[in-house]
């Protein structure tokens, strides 16, 4: 059975599809929340949730938390004396859960919709993958959280024709996305985020506070201290969404510390967080084209957003009240369930679409040369831009950068960075150029991605005709050889330029014959939507394209 899981960096939680919908599955101790810790006493024995984080408190030392933050990088936990990876850990989180799931349901469970932060790229995803399989479940399919928050307001819900803005602010990562469900097709339009912003930073902000008015250093704390000070604070956090005033109390050292906390002062102190969430917002309402006007709706999920200063910085921001009508802790479960039962093609959800977008920008590595003859390298040049949606193919024309040079090497990165340093390497072509004069030879860069994490790079000599392919496939993707190759030839018509495409060739020697024709203001207006149309076909985006040239017909049919 195909099981749905939202891994999170505070909780974490595992779902089903039953014949009344998505159901989240209870763990060993009959809850829907399993906490994201680890701990591994001297023995080996590994412990998971509550009762890890119990453990906290006595053995600190001995317990990991929050390492969905360092997924995917070389960061190492002690726990006991042993070196865990963050997808080693996660997998013994995953691993409780498909026990929890197994004992519920009765029956083995061998595979699983992971969700993972929209923002993840593709090292991130590739470690969750691998957590996964740890775990003994097979990972074919991934999920973004606020995809998955969307499908199950969508669908579980049956809110047709809606534009949603998912806001999903967790224990340590944050995403914004903005999807639209018109007609069965769920439509992600843009995606935003912070991987390294969530409910623990909130909590942090408190616990300053606390130190502050104690005039305590954090630094000078036991680990013990630490933690008991974190379980205090965290109590307290929750307890400000009624109060407008509260106590914390905490013992430290040998005496009990106290102090008061207004609301207000605790929402002031975040406004640096606030101004960080602000951000990702703007942008993907940018990347989306789109206002907040246009917003139909703004869900929020995740167990940050039910701080009340978090709720009351949504209401100033949004100008509306959002939707919370599904549990905040359980819509990314409860979606990737719904995904679950889609990749089973149970017959109840098989009508539901789902478009993606390219999360992060695809480019390559590219030499500048300044008016004044200064020569730079390492800058980045995209090719396939972040919130194109996908599948997608993008042509860019890049020259020699030296004296007879005899190759180019395309390096392939994924970011948003100007310079390729900070970028993520993906892979490299090189391919043999003519010798000649600085910038005479040529090379045609092509991409193509595609929903299934398949990026494909040709590189095409443009003098010789000889072309080098490279095939790139994402963590989540199983496909064998002969499936890419199949793939790759149904996306061969994305590759077509767009000005050689035939309805776009005859709306432009349609509207040359009409200038002709036409004479005065009649034919300035034809220039304009003729440009525009032009515009549109160099930059390679599709959607532009068919935009443009549908304007310039009905220009064309004005009498």
């Amino acid at each position: 059975m195909i099981v749905g899981i939202d891994l999170g960096t505070t909780n974490s939680l595992v779902a089903c599809y039953t014949e009344e919908g998505p159901k989240i599955i209870p763990n060993r101790l009959g809850k829907n929340l399993t906490p994201s810790v680890v701990s591994v006493d001297e023995e080996g024995t590994i412990y998971v949730g509550e009762t890890a984080q119990e453990r906290m408190s006595l053995y600190p030392d001995t317990v990991a938390m929050t390492f969905k933050r360092s997924m995917g990088s070389e960061r190492t936990y002690t726990l006991s004396g042993k070196k865990y990876l963050p997808e080693e850990l996660s997998s013994f989180v995953l691993r409780a859960l498909k026990e929890d799931a197994e004992e519920y349901l009765g029956q083995p469970v061998t595979e699983a919709v992971i969700s993972v932060p929209a923002y993840f790229d593709d090292q991130r995803r590739k470690a969750t993958k691998r957590a996964g399989e740890l775990a003994g479940l097979k990972v074919e399919r991934m999920v973004s959280e606020p995809t998955a928050a969307a499908i199950a307001y969508g669908l579980y819900e049956k809110q047709e024709d809606t534009r949603f803005l998912v806001f999903d602010l967790g224990g340590g990562t944050f995403d914004v996305s903005i999807l639209e469900l018109f007609q069965n097709i769920l439509e992600v339009r843009a995606v935003a985020g912070d991987n390294y912003l969530g409910g623990e930073d909130f909590t942090r902000i408190l616990e300053k506070l606390f130190l502050s008015k104690v005039g305590i250093d954090g630094n000078n704390l036991s680990a013990k201290e630490q933690v008991r000070l974190y379980r205090c604070v965290e109590e307290a956090k929750r307890k400000l969404n009624d109060k407008s005033e509260i106590t914390i109390s905490c013992l430290l050292g040998e005496e009990i510390k106290e102090a008061q906390i207004r609301t207000k002062e605790y929402e002031a102190a975040c406004e640096e967080l606030f101004t960080k969430i602000r951000q990702p917002v703007q942008r993907s309402l940018s990347d989306a084209g789109l206002s907040l006007r246009d917003i139909d709706q703004v869900v929020l999920i995740g167990g940050a957003t039910r701080l009340q200063i978090c709720r009351d910085f949504f209401i100033r921001l949004f100008r509306k009240f959002p939707n919370t009508s599904i549990n905040p802790d359980e819509a990314v479960a409860l979606g990737a369930a719904i995904q679950a039962a889609m990749k089973e093609r149970r017959q109840e959800v098989q009508e539901m679409i789902l478009t993606d977008v390219c999360s992060f920008t695809l480019g390559t590595e590219v030499v500048m040369e300044y008016g004044d003859g200064v020569v730079e390298s390492g800058h980045y040049s995209p090719i396939i831009e972040r919130n194109t949606v996908i599948p997608a193919s993008k042509t860019s024309r890049f020259y020699t950068a030296r004296e007879n040079q005899e190759k180019i090497s395309i390096r392939i990165l994924q970011g948003e960075s100007r310079f390729a340093r900070n970028n993520l390497y993906l892979g490299e072509l090189e391919v043999e150029v003519p010798k000649g004069p600085k910038g005479q030879e040529a090379v045609d860069v092509t991409y193509t991605y595609d929903i299934n994490s398949l990026l494909e790079v040709e590189v095409k000599v443009i003098s010789t005709g000889a072309s080098r392919k490279m095939i790139i496939k994402g963590a989540q993707n199983t496909m064998t050889e002969e499936e890419i190759v199949k793939r790759m030839e149904e996306l061969s018509y994305l590759k077509i330029q767009l000005r050689d495409q035939e309805e776009n060739k005859l709306a432009l020697l349609k509207a040359e014959r009409m200038y002709e024709e036409s004479i005065g203001d009649r034919r300035m207006e034809l220039d304009f939507a003729i440009r525009r149309f032009e515009e549109a076909l160099r930059s390679g985006d599709r959607s532009q394209a068919d935009t443009e040239r549908k304007s310039l017909y009905r220009v064309m049919d004005e009498d």
